[in-house]
């Protein structure tokens, strides 16, 4: 019997998710299906109800509803629990099980497909919302020196890193505070590149950067990434990678097999220059 999975949110028609897990499948030989699910604001619980009544095994998770999916989960991880929202679900019977894949696929896109390390470096991040939260403790894994994240509102920063400190050197600060400061990797999790905007931060912090990441994809040379270009960082790179590792690790979760990403970047990558 062909399993049936699918990605939810709203909007939804612009999800790369079924093409890149269709390819997952048709690689691995997996007998799935995998479709968009729109949901209506407030909907989202009545949507995952009648798609799991409908025989459904695992859905995606996109924006609005990555908080929805981790209340509504029996049973959550600690990035799950860390930051409050959840980009996976698995159906077992009665117990739904809810994961944050974010964070993992930034860091294999890192160390693996870009190799650059994380050990040892001074990480600074950009932006105190979920997108932060939600890749927070797997950078942290890496056993940065350190990692600084800048919001406008600095409060914000102050009680994301008060949490995170329990699982590595993590601390806050304004943009403000930043200028005369340097770092070996910033990374943008702002939603600035989705307006094309540029987030206020200081051009010194690029001065020994060797690597610009912003967590937007499709959209070419973000401002943030011409602005790290122009200072002279070696390695740029958005948020594709992320993207497709990130799909790979729920697709690991709900299959058992996980699918080589490589071409499946290629197909996606926009050029950045």
């Amino acid at each position: 019997m062909t399993d049936r999975y699918a990605v939810i949110g709203n909007p939804i028609a612009q999800s790369k998710s079924p093409l890149i897990h269709e390819l997952f499948a048709r690689a691995t030989a997996q007998d799935m299906t995998y479709a968009r699910l729109e949901a209506p604001p407030g909907g989202f619980a009545a949507a995952v109800d009648a798609f799991r009544a409908a025989g459904g095994r695992g859905l995606n998770i996109t924006t609005p509803f990555k908080l929805d999916a981790a209340a509504y989960a029996t049973e959550a991880s600690a990035r799950v629990k860390f930051s409050g929202a959840a980009n996976a679900l698995k159906f077992e019977g009665n117990r739904v099980l809810a994961e944050n894949f974010d964070g993992i696929g930034l860091v294999r896109d890192v160390t693996y497909n870009l190799n650059q390390s994380l050990k040892g470096q001074r990480v600074l991040m950009l932006g105190a919302g979920g997108a932060c939260r939600g890749v927070l403790l797997p950078l942290l894994a890496q056993q940065p020196y350190e990692l600084v994240i800048a919001n406008r509102t600095l409060q914000k920063a102050c009680d994301i890193a008060s949490i995170g400190a329990q699982w590595g050197h993590v601390r806050s600060s304004s943009y403000a505070e930043l200028v005369g400061r340097t770092y070996d990797v910033v990374v943008n999790a702002t939603s600035a590149s989705m307006r094309g905007e540029l987030p206020p931060v200081p051009a010194n912090v690029f001065a020994r950067c060797h690597l610009a990441y912003d967590l937007s994809y499709g959209k070419g040379l973000t401002p943030f990434l011409r602005l790290a270009l122009s200072e002279g960082v070696p390695a740029l790179a958005d948020g594709v990678g992320l993207l497709t590792e990130q799909a790979a690790e729920a697709f690991a979760w709900w299959r058992g097999v996980r699918p080589d990403t490589q071409a499946v970047r290629h197909l996606l990558t926009v050029p950045l220059v």
